[in-house]
């Protein structure tokens, strides 16, 4: 039942009901209070209310820092999420009240971003938005639309496809062993594996059999265990690396191994190449021996063959060579 009483020269009403939460809410004009408590009150009993009172005196901020300190310290791969939260943090749009935040506030936001930074970016900025306002709709009682998904995101763009020719390689492998003994085997296993970077910097020597030659990758960046098959070039180059103390087969840092690869690049005198890239090389060259999408997904560890077809570069004039 409803009781309205005065407050601080203002007029609060609060509903009570069975199995509901006490919902109070303060009014200038005690007629204002009346009519918002009869509202309620008349939902309720319809079955049709929703208490959005988490949502009024919660800021977006204060859902992100929650999301940080409660969510991303248990995530895989969390270093680029946590990024991207800390940025959000900082943006004007974290002031917003979480019962104000709205797809026509978050439409700007997009806009806004995309003439910073490239729509990709702004693709994953959203769906990480997207994903903490779901998780506090599952798991904080935040009653809201996602606001999120009523709004138009950005086109993504097509795949790279940056490809390095023989030169180009033998140039890049100059560089590299300048650097490290171990950065020329490093890169020549990435294009025969087509593991990501995270992937080559956590195998162990323990999950590589050589008498299967395969590789075991016991957790990956989709959250899921695979199985890598091992050519024999990419046996070979195992087989002559030195055995580390610590287990790994490649015990380098990975943020170190980007920074490094990027220097020899550029000391290659090759424009436009990322450490990524490998990746999509070692792919289109599978593509060209694995005609099933299925096999091949299972060996890059794709779980959207639209993404797989993203990191495959095929060349028309290659596949008129297996029309005959």
């Amino acid at each position: 039942m409803a009781s309205i009483r005065p407050r601080n020269n203002k007029w609060q009403a609060r509903v009570i009901r069975k199995g509901h939460p006490t919902i109070a809410k303060t009014f200038l004009l005690r007629q204002d209070a009346e009519k918002w408590a009869r509202s309620i009150e008349l939902e309720i009993d319809r079955s049709a209310f929703v208490n959005t009172s988490f949502a009024q005196k919660t800021l977006f901020k204060e859902i992100l820092q929650k999301y940080l300190s409660n969510v991303t310290p248990n995530m895989r791969c969390s270093d680029n999420q946590v990024i991207r939260v800390k940025k959000l943090m900082k943006h004007p749009i974290a002031q917003t009240n979480m019962s104000n935040l709205s797809p026509k506030l978050l439409a700007d936001y997009r806009d806004e971003r995309l003439k910073i930074v490239k729509s990709n970016t702004v693709i994953r900025e959203l769906a990480v938005i997207s994903s903490i306002i779901n998780h506090a709709r599952r798991e904080w009682e935040l009653h809201i639309e996602n606001p999120v998904a009523m709004i138009k995101k950005p086109t993504m763009p097509q795949g790279r496809e940056r490809i390095l020719n023989d030169e180009e390689l033998h140039k890049l492998y100059i560089q590299l062993e300048k650097i490290s003994p171990w950065y020329k085997p490093l890169i020549e296993f990435a294009l025969e594996t087509a593991m990501r970077r995270g992937e080559l910097m956590s195998l162990l020597w323990e999950n590589v059999n050589f008498d299967k030659s395969v590789a075991f990758l016991p957790l990956t960046k989709n959250g899921d265990s695979r199985y890598v098959p091992l050519s024999t070039r990419a046996v070979r180059i195992l087989k002559s690396l030195p055995r580390d103390i610590e287990g790994r087969v490649f015990p380098l840092n990975k943020d170190t191994v980007s920074v490094l690869f990027l220097r020899a690049t550029r000391r290659a005198e090759l424009d436009d190449v990322r450490f990524h890239d490998l990746r999509h090389m070692a792919i289109t060259k599978l593509a060209s021996v694995f005609s099933n999408p299925l096999e091949l997904a299972t060996i890059s560890g794709h779980k959207s063959l639209s993404m797989l077809k993203r990191y495959t570069h095929l060349k028309a004039e290659d596949l008129v060579k297996k029309l005959g």
